[in-house]
């Protein structure tokens, strides 16, 4: 314990239980039980979300819907309906704020909550978190999981430990021991190829993480070194932030066939400029900053962006820079996806959000 000193903050995170998938069960009650995948049907379409009976198949997210069916040949494929999501996101969320204001969403199905101090007074968050679980099946038919440790790293952690429709606590005490038994590949932001890079230095566990010097793991992993070194030893004050605010604002499109005519590509930015400054307007943002995203139809991604002296939101302002972005170079292939982003906006510590507009299938 020598590098964990009370007071401990209590911090849960909930995430809810495959939950697109699980919004469509609970909706079409025809769906329940069986191996479901939200997103669109077409060859070229790629799963958001699997339920888990698609998920024993080892059907995942992202996955092509191709893939999905050689895995589960029976999967069934569901439109996504984000007004549901966030319909009932709003609900869960007014589940948490009856039990504390310090709540920091990560997205329409996980958030922090800090309940070092809360409205109920219960001094749990072991069985704070119990209860909101609970009430979020009461009142909307979902499930939810949940981590509650001393920081928000170990609470996410935590949370997909007792996966679907549990719970797992990480006591003070138990900190360390947890974290130097954590395969690496369960640490947080450690994706596929860090792992595999880890794995290579014999690095399986955390207590492998361990025995590098801080030195060691910035000359290895740069910056993230840093936050290897610390993580590892239950070190992560980050506070949870209840005021999260956009550092950019973008929408994105995918084709259900590869453009090469250019002239299509900005009948395509239209529509995706449209939708970029309805965003703007609900945001009450400006930005100095516009990029175009284009993704080939062999996936390679490249990003053309220009920066004015003056805010801007409007499409009539912005649009003829992006029509400069296209221009800007030959395009190297056909497109399977064109996207707009707003940045540099007229706000501070702001998180950046990509909204993906409805597939064309």
């Amino acid at each position: 314990m020598k590098h964990l000193k009370p007071p401990f903050r209590k911090i849960i995170h909930v995430d809810m239980d495959a939950y697109y998938a699980s919004v469509a069960q609970l909706d079409n009650p025809e769906l329940r039980g069986k191996a479901i995948a939200v997103g669109g049907g077409g060859d070229r379409g790629v799963v958001s979300a699997a339920s888990y009976e698609a998920r024993k198949y080892g059907v995942k997210s992202a996955m092509s819907n191709v893939m999905a069916k050689q895995k589960c040949p029976h999967i069934i494929f569901v439109e996504s309906d984000f007004a549901r999501y966030k319909e009932l996101s709003a609900q869960i969320r007014e589940i948490f704020y009856e039990y504390t204001d310090l709540v920091e969403p990560l997205s329409l199905d996980e958030a922090y909550l800090d309940v070092t101090e809360n409205k109920k007074g219960n001094p749990s968050a072991n069985d704070i978190a119990r209860e909101i679980r609970q009430r979020i099946y009461d009142e909307t038919g979902l499930r939810a999981s949940a981590g509650i440790s001393i920081n928000k790293f170990i609470a996410k952690v935590a949370s997909d430990i007792n996966k679907p429709n549990g719970q797992k606590t990480v006591h003070p005490e138990e900190v360390i021991s947890f974290l130097e038994e954590l395969p690496v590949h369960k640490f947080y932001g450690v994706g596929k190829v860090t792992a595999a890079k880890m794995y290579n230095l014999g690095i399986f566990v955390g207590n492998d993480l361990k025995q590098k010097t801080l030195e060691e793991l910035v000359s290895l992993f740069g910056k993230s070194g840093a936050h290897y070194y610390n993580i590892v030893r239950g070190i992560h004050n980050s506070p949870v932030k209840p005021n999260r605010i956009r550092k950019s604002v973008g929408a994105e499109r995918t084709f259900r066939e590869n453009i090469s005519s250019e002239v299509f590509m900005l009948e395509k930015l239209h529509d995706i400029a449209d939708e970029i400054e309805k965003r703007m307007e609900k945001s009450k943002a400006k930005g100095k900053t516009i990029t175009l995203k284009i993704k080939y139809s062999d996936f390679t991604q490249q990003t053309r962006s220009k920066t004015v002296q003056h805010f801007m939101y409007k499409k009539k302002d912005f649009f003829p820079i992006v029509k400069e972005l296209l221009y800007q170079e030959k395009l190297k292939n056909s497109v399977r996806l064109l996207g707009i982003s707003f940045g540099n906006l007229d706000t501070i510590k702001k998180d950046p959000v990509w909204v993906q507009l409805k597939f064309e299938f």
